[in-house]
């Protein structure tokens, strides 16, 4: 039987758990993105998403609402109805998290593909209105890079003009951004071809060059916590940790629902 696009909608809202409202003076830090930073669960164990870890970087007063779901992009995120699940619960002064990409950049796969200077700029909009008419910050940050060196040994960009799309549409929008893309290479360039094996989801059985294990997902953790000080989207007293060791057992997998 064929579900219509209302019904497909309804079911993907159903799935989002209900937050619990934080007490008053408490603000929500809101992720949209996709597997990069989603909240991974114990059979995908060890893969691990950024915003698993990020609530390690941030003080108690700031509650972590991670809505990035595996595979999506700025389109079929909205389309599914995700966007709308977090305005229907965001607040003033909340922040929102805008993190897409990967899945935007599959040319193949009409319900993701986005074209970088038009219709990705244009759905990344829709979220900077979406937080800003509800009073909540919009904060765009550029895609986590994945693992690629040349036969020299120099990380690689993978992304192609999306990053360059985003940092055009923040500068327009006036909207703070995390260039994440550009630090993560900058680190997997730092750390080289054999010591980034073991910040991405490679084990016996896999080599992904793409998601992270739990040193990785801590690391690009960490450059978020810092392009948020940097762009004083939040103040010191909300950054913690941020030259700490985080250990890797702080990192859960809940059971598969």
């Amino acid at each position: 039987m064929s579900l219509t696009r209302r019904q497909v909608t309804s079911a993907a809202i159903a799935a989002i758990p209900l937050a619990v409202r934080p007490p008053k003076g408490h603000r929500t830090l809101y992720i949209a993105g996709d597997s990069t930073a989603a909240q991974k669960y114990a059979d995908a164990a060890p893969e691990t998403g950024w915003g698993t870890a990020i609530p390690f970087f941030l003080r108690k007063e700031i509650r972590v609402a991670n809505h990035a779901v595996n595979g999506r992009s700025s389109k079929s995120f909205v389309e599914e109805g995700r966007l709308d699940a977090i305005l229907a619960e965001i607040r003033p002064r909340d922040l929102l998290i805008i993190q897409f990409a990967h899945n935007d950049e599959k040319s193949a796969d009409p319900t993701r593909y986005t074209e970088p200077w038009s219709t990705y700029q244009d759905c990344l909009r829709r979220y900077v209105d979406g937080a800003r008419a509800k009073g909540a910050r919009p904060v765009l940050a550029t895609p986590v890079e994945r693992r690629k060196f040349d036969a020299d040994g120099n990380a690689v960009p993978t992304h192609g003009d999306y990053p360059a799309a985003m940092r055009a549409l923040a500068q327009e929008e006036r909207v703070a951004l995390l260039d994440i893309e550009a630090l993560s290479l900058a680190l997997w360039q730092s750390l080289g071809v054999e010591a980034t094996k073991t910040y991405f989801n490679w084990t016996d059985t896999e080599q992904d060059n793409t998601h992270f294990n739990p040193p990785g997902a801590i690391a690009v953790a960490r450059l978020v916590a810092q392009e948020l000080l940097r762009t004083r989207v939040l103040a010191p007293r909300d950054v913690v940790r941020l030259h700490e060791d985080i250990p890797t057992s702080w990192i859960t997998w809940p059971p598969a629902s």
